[in-house]
């Protein structure tokens, strides 16, 4: 299984961040890389706090002829296509592509990008949330804990709601 987060929270070529979200869930689902399942747009605010805006946020399942790092580097070309400056770490985005599962690959440093699965996916609701829609039984490829015992897990001051409906 092949999971990929997607998040903005500044408007871009699309229109608002959910508006990004929407489009670049299209743009993924273009040869040789299909989405096979979408979750919500889900809004969260920023992390750390921050007085940025909130984020559209959302996961899909792909299928994908492409490779772990070949994937990656499509989705890099994706930012910069819907004008995503890469600087400081945690500055608001007009997109933000994370991939945080392939097939259950274990990648870590300093083996070659992308570390996998995500350092920080299993402790994120923005990430979690969506992806229990799409994928319920899905357990995190190095600890083996189900995505509904991650949730569990979250502190319960967590901020993180559904924004629209499915958009696959």
């Amino acid at each position: 299984m092949i999971l990929v987060a997607l998040g903005a929270n500044l408007p871009g070529l699309a229109g608002s961040a959910a508006a990004t979200v929407r489009a670049a869930i299209e743009r993924l689902d273009a040869d040789p890389t299909r989405v096979a399942a979408a979750s919500r747009i889900w809004e969260s605010p920023p992390w750390p706090p921050s007085d940025q805006p909130w984020y559209a946020n959302a996961v899909v399942r792909l299928e994908t002829a492409r490779d772990s790092v070949a994937l990656l580097g499509h989705l890099h070309a994706l930012e910069q296509e819907f004008g995503r400056v890469r600087g400081q770490r945690n500055a608001a985005r007009t997109l933000d592509l994370d991939l945080l599962d392939y097939d259950g690959m274990l990648r870590a440093p300093p083996q070659a990008a992308p570390e996998l699965p995500h350092p920080r996916m299993a402790t994120r609701a923005f990430v979690l949330l969506p992806l229990a829609e799409i994928a319920p039984d899905w357990r995190h490829p190095a600890s083996g804990t189900s995505v509904r015992d991650l949730i569990a897990a979250l502190p319960g001051d967590t901020i993180c709601r559904p924004l629209a409906p499915p958009s696959a």
